[in-house]
């Protein structure tokens, strides 16, 4: 199931990025001779929209948007979940407690509702959106990184380290946060698609990148506007993201499985 899924993430991820080949039109330009043309008119594989644009360049264009964004902010939850999860398990005691109450107070938050809040406020950029949707998925990540933290805190090799005079920063440096890297990659795997998940949410409420960019989440918005007249403006796109977040779901849990397994073996 992993290899399949690895091929399949492999060749939407292709598709999305070398698209402007495979493609001669701009997904921003519109055509005004070609006016919700249908899937196979015309060169325009997957139609176009109420303004001539091609359906098939806008999902490859919005597929690129929705991805990078959701690497990009999936990364900044790595670094965020990774260090603060590392640093609690390894110092224990109340620090660990303090910090672990402090986790428990983001997890009660809407936090949703504070990102939509924080995008309606201010001038949506490309940082903000990355800041809100990472500072959104770390939070279970840092949770299972305390954890693992904790575990490695009473390691014989951290314990030989610390007894010879070691500093805590260099302890969380050279010993807990590389065996941390293993674990955090594969939930880098789970938190990606609620990434991508949450980004879409976002741009089909309009709180996306501005125009005219567009992700799968505000390809989603304008389909939904067009659905009686050019439903295929809604289909394609919503095949994309779903085929997607289908493919990462599948691709986690398999790595998910195989990890406690491994975590069984070791034990035993």
């Amino acid at each position: 199931m992993a290899r399949i899924c690895l091929v399949t993430l492999a060749f939407l991820i292709a598709l999305c990025f070398l698209g402007p080949l495979l493609t001669p039109y701009n997904p921003h330009s519109p055509d005004w001779n070609a006016l919700s043309v249908r899937p196979g008119v015309g060169g325009h594989w997957f139609g176009t929209d109420a303004i001539g644009r091609d359906v098939f360049a806008r999902t490859l264009a919005g597929g690129r948007l929705s991805l990078m964004i959701g690497l990009l902010s999936s990364v900044i939850a790595l670094l965020i979940g990774v260090t603060f999860g590392a640093v609690a398990g390894l110092a224990g005691g109340r620090i660990e407690s303090a910090m672990v109450r402090v986790l428990d107070v983001f997890s009660a938050l809407p936090f949703l509702l504070v990102v939509i809040l924080l995008l309606t406020l201010f001038d949506r950029s490309l940082g903000l959106m990355l800041a809100a949707i990472g500072g959104y998925v770390w939070i279970d990540l840092a949770r299972v990184m305390r954890a693992e933290a904790a575990r490695l805190r009473e390691a014989p090799f951290v314990l030989a380290s610390q007894a010879t005079g070691s500093r805590f920063s260099e302890r969380l440096r050279w010993h807990v946060i590389p065996n941390l890297l293993p674990l955090a990659l594969v939930y880098l795997g789970l938190i990606l698609p609620q990434a991508i998940l949450v980004e879409s949410f976002l741009g089909f409420l309009g709180l996306s990148i501005d125009e005219p960019s567009a992700s799968w989440g505000s390809l989603l918005a304008e389909g939904v506007q067009e659905l009686d007249t050019a439903p295929w403006t809604l289909i394609f796109p919503a095949i994309f993201l779903v085929l997607t977040l289908v493919v990462f779901q599948f691709l986690g849990d398999s790595l998910s499985d195989s990890l406690d397994v491994r975590a069984e073996s070791a034990a035993t």
